[in-house]
């Protein structure tokens, strides 16, 4: 039975989220491993330790990737695969009432206060974060970010690597491409293509080809 897990990845604010989580669920965070330089997030009790560090003991822990930027959590989960930690965690905070039908790819993390629809389908590495509601029948595919408060309706399909910023509103039956970005706040009633970024309510694209979110794409 799993008990200690690892964080790979500390620069991220909602890294302090996915803490409490494993606090929550009874989970031991067993280190915060620093990538990159940067400013751990963690709490000063934490162990934070460079990945060259990584014992053969930990190397042997589950690990998850506490960043929201989907390229960032696709480049450290490949980092931490490279590294030899072979066992990425999945981590629905306890206050989520999972449903008895949902399948969940390996790394998967819902943070605190999410309604999860039955029949749904979430592809590796896919962030849910807090008071989101995804709807019965999603389909998310790999390294999906859901920000807070964000709803999606029945049937909504999104592609690898997209995002719903913070209270986007996707109605049912809707694709997002894969790379695109709902801007915080809109209400999408059309699909989305890849690689394009809409705003407003109704949403409409304003941009096309960015890459993906901050520009940067899952590929």
């Amino acid at each position: 039975m799993t008990t200690r897990v690892l964080l790979y990845g500390v620069g991220s604010p909602v890294v302090a989220d996915v803490e409490e989580s494993l606090h929550r669920a009874g989970l031991a965070l067993a280190a915060g491993i620093r990538n990159r330089p940067c400013e751990s997030h963690l709490s000063e009790a934490a162990t934070i330790l460079a990945p060259e560090a990584l014992s053969p003991d930990l190397l042997a822990l589950p690990f998850l990737v506490p960043l929201f930027t989907p390229a960032h959590r696709r480049l450290a989960a490949g980092e931490a695969a490279a590294r030899g930690l072979a066992h990425p965690f999945t981590l629905i905070d306890p206050s989520v009432a999972a449903p008895r039908r949902i399948d969940l790819g390996s790394g998967c993390y819902v943070n605190a206060g999410c309604s999860l629809g039955a029949a749904s389908r979430f592809g590796a590495f896919v962030f849910v974060n807090r008071g989101a509601s995804i709807g019965h029948h999603a389909d998310l595919g790999d390294f999906v970010s859901i920000g807070p408060g964000v709803v999606l309706a029945g049937h909504v399909t999104m592609g690898r690597g997209s995002v719903a910023g913070a209270g986007a509103t996707i109605l049912p039956e809707r694709t997002i491409g894969a790379n695109a970005v709902v801007g915080g706040g809109a209400v999408v009633t059309r699909d989305v293509p890849d690689g394009c970024l809409v705003l407003g309510n109704p949403a409409r694209i304003v941009r096309r080809d960015i890459g993906g979110y901050q520009g940067l794409p899952v590929t």
